[in-house]
């Protein structure tokens, strides 16, 4: 048995259960006989089951969370590579449109008020089934009102509300930049100061915290609103979690194109992010699950909100990684375990997560987990697969892909307006896939589609709906893809 998690003489509630789930752990790893197996059948089954018949009753905290369960089911479908029927598709177009708020956004369900995350996970699913036209769904958003209702959330320091009388958050904003970029309403007004909040988000730990405290301006002797935000001192509010964290750094790769120059510029430290990150991954008794706090279980959603960061580290220049995104690289694939070279790139163990997910992460009746002997649930089906994704292929934003995408933009001002659309098209397109580098643990058919780091989508789907709402044409891929 591998070495269990060193304790102290003290032991505690805490301890006693971090033994208890190494033990679960590992047990349940040495029950798998064979190659590990990704069971697609058996995890569409089960996703299936929720989608025709409806989720069991246990979903029914989830009432203002409605549009989170089709977007984790349908895009789970998306990287398993199944495809849906016209059937289907409209039926869930239609369902996503009731829930679209009149004065802009969409709700949680139908009749409940507009809120940025179920607004970002309705148009991420959109961006699966929808498509031009009456009753396609992209036509029938009410880009204008969703920009307007953005604004009136927006606050002094450069946070959002995540709706009208709610919380601050990292998740708020970039499930709104997310939609943003989407839906090409990016602009200048919008994006002010949130660069700054990000960056005030990061602990001494190196992750990102929820929020942090504005403090004001106390020259003015009108309301807070109207006084000029401090940047500094602002204290973070809560210690580093991954998903907060995932959230700051996609918000910040997104906002990169757009940061100020000079002294003003927010900046993040990427040193402290990276050990941070690479901490999260558990020991060999956790089978390289990830966790998403210090001194936390292993939990298989931080397979994509821990293991989806190290490709946006790629994009800011923090990983380390030497690639050529301008060479051809080999077609060639083995999907042996000698196929892993002693010389491993990646700053995570790739092979350690795959195997996490494959063989303690999957129920036996379908669908994925946080760990056994926990029950499988939409929501830890999808990030587990999306983890596997991450951990299966090298995505990166490729050089000449971003140059190719601005050779062919058909707008000839030069507005900064245009500019900023330009930038946004091209910095969120020009993600590829590094062809024959993925690294697969067990069979061929375990392989899954590569996803977007940025959106959690696949690369196609972001081209697609992007291409409609910019009205550009965008390029095939030089290498084959997925």
């Amino acid at each position: 048995m591998p070495r269990s998690t060193p304790t102290d003489d003290f032991p505690t509630a805490t301890s006693d259960l971090q033994e208890d789930t190494e033990e679960i752990i590992h047990s349940t790893s040495l029950r798998s006989s064979g190659p590990p197996t990704l069971r697609k059948n058996e995890h569409l089954q089960f996703l299936l089951r929720n989608l025709r018949q409806g989720f069991p009753a246990r979903y029914i905290s989830y009432d203002a969370s409605q549009p989170w369960l089709l977007f984790w089911t349908i895009q789970s479908f998306s990287v398993m590579q199944v495809g849906m029927d016209p059937e289907t598709k409209q039926k869930a177009i239609d369902t996503i449109m009731a829930w679209q708020h009149p004065d802009g956004g969409f709700g949680g369900g139908p009749g409940q008020a507009a809120h940025l995350l179920p607004t970002y996970a309705s148009i991420c699913t959109l961006a699966v089934v929808g498509r031009p036209g009456a009753g396609g769904g992209w036509d029938q958003i009410d880009r204008e009102k969703i920009y307007n209702w953005f604004m009136s959330l927006k606050q002094p320091d450069g946070s959002f509300l995540v709706t009208h009388d709610g919380e601050v958050d990292t998740r708020g904003i970039y499930c709104l930049l997310v939609a943003a970029y989407l839906l090409d309403i990016l602009t200048p007004e919008l994006i002010a100061g949130t660069a700054a909040f990000i960056a005030s988000c990061q602990t001494y730990e190196g992750g990102f915290a929820s929020a942090s405290h504005p403090y004001f301006s106390a020259e003015s002797s009108e309301s807070p609103s109207q006084s000029s935000c401090l940047p500094f001192p602002r204290p973070r509010l809560g210690e580093a979690h991954g998903g907060y964290t995932f959230c700051a750094l996609a918000s910040w790769v997104l906002l990169e194109p757009f940061l100020p120059e000079g002294e003003s510029q927010p900046t993040i430290d990427g040193k402290r992010l990276l050990r941070w990150l690479v901490n999260m991954q558990g020991t060999e008794i956790e089978l390289g699950g990830f966790k998403g706090r210090t001194n936390k279980l292993v939990d298989g959603c931080y397979s994509w909100w821990v293991g989806g960061e190290f490709a946006l580290l790629e994009a800011l220049g923090i990983s380390g990684y030497s690639h050529h995104a301008d060479l051809e690289p080999s077609q060639h694939q083995d999907y042996s375990d000698e196929s892993w070279d002693d010389v491993d790139e990646s700053l995570f163990n790739c092979k350690a997560l795959q195997e996490y997910i494959l063989l303690v992460g999957q129920h036996v009746t379908g669908g994925l987990r946080d760990k056994p002997p926990k029950n499988a649930d939409a929501y830890h089906t999808l990030y587990c697969l999306s983890g596997l994704s991450a951990a299966q292929h090298r995505v990166f934003p490729s050089v000449m892909r971003k140059s190719e995408l601005n050779s062919l933009w058909n707008n000839v001002e030069e507005t900064p307006e245009l500019k900023m659309r330009e930038a946004a098209f091209s910095s969120a397109l020009c993600w590829t896939e590094e062809e024959g580098t993925s690294k697969i643990v067990g069979p061929a058919s375990n392989k899954v589609n590569a996803t977007h780091p940025l959106f959690n989508l696949t690369i196609t789907h972001a081209e697609a709906i992007m291409s409609h709402f910019y009205g550009q044409t965008v390029p095939r891929h030089s290498f084959k893809r997925t």
